[in-house]
């Protein structure tokens, strides 16, 4: 339930670490079935690709795959098993000590069932998720289930190792804070990427300030994760900001 020296060394230097098979089989079954029912049942609050309307999105609502369910959100208050996996110990322990301290589950952001739909679902350029949320400190770790197989073919995590301790100029990025792909310095960053390639029960813990991105669900299954954000408690977030919104979780003292 602990990182090494080296773990946390690793974290610090490349933002990100990966452990295998954290979650068990049954844990993963049981939220797929959730979430089968919950995409099939349309249950709210969820957010569709054409909502949200990155490129290749359907135009609207009423278009062909236009009720595709990109997230189902507010996992933590959906069912039992995401709340059970939202406080497991086994990810409290590695965040407390990525953080320095007590941490808490945010709740105003990805607190969700992330969907990637074949053929619908959309790609995601490169962003750190910092960009739109607000607090006193990039230093929040968002913790990532894969509940089946995640590969470059079905849209898993691009990642560029690092990333999260290098300042961006204004003029590299877009109008909603994406990496813009065709300045020079950002083609050398991308150039950089890994494919974060995850099995079922695999776990990716990752730096708020961490570059990623996705591509295109180009199999023939919905690809499920979960997702959700921790902050350390003395991070907190601006006043008044939709960080601040929803509220937060204390999450159980460290073990003694």
């Amino acid at each position: 339930m602990t990182l090494s020296d080296i773990e946390l060394e690793q974290f610090q230097r490349d933002g990100f670490l990966v452990f295998r098979k954290m979650a068990t089989p049954v844990a993963c079954d049981l939220m797929r079935a959730v979430t089968r029912e919950q995409l099939k049942a349309g249950k709210e609050p969820l957010e569709y690709e054409a909502v949200l309307g990155y490129p290749g999105a359907p135009a609207s609502l009423d278009a062909p795959g236009g009720r595709t369910i990109r997230r189902l959100k507010d996992a933590y208050h959906r069912h039992p098993c995401y709340r059970a996996w939202a406080e497991d110990e086994r990810i409290a322990g590695r965040v407390r000590q990525i953080v320095g301290e007590t941490p808490r589950l945010v709740l105003a952001h990805h607190n969700c069932v992330m969907t990637k739909h074949p053929g619908y679902g959309t790609a995601t350029g490169w962003h750190r998720d910092i960009r739109y949320w607000s607090f006193a400190r990039n230093a929040l770790v968002t913790v990532w289930l894969a509940l089946g197989d995640e590969t470059a073919a079905n849209g898993a995590l691009h990642v560029i190792p690092g990333s999260h301790r290098i300042e961006i100029a204004r003029h590299r990025l877009d109008e909603l804070d994406f990496l813009r792909p065709e300045v020079p310095e950002n083609q050398e960053l991308i150039a950089q990427e890994t494919v974060v390639e995850l099995e079922k029960g695999d776990v990716l813990f990752f730096h708020s300030g961490l570059f990623h991105a996705a591509g295109r669900n180009e199999g023939n299954t919905v690809k499920m994760s979960v997702a959700f954000a921790y902050r350390g408690e003395s991070n907190l977030p601006g006043a008044g900001s939709r960080s601040a919104a929803a509220g937060d979780v204390a999450l159980p003292a460290a073990r003694t």
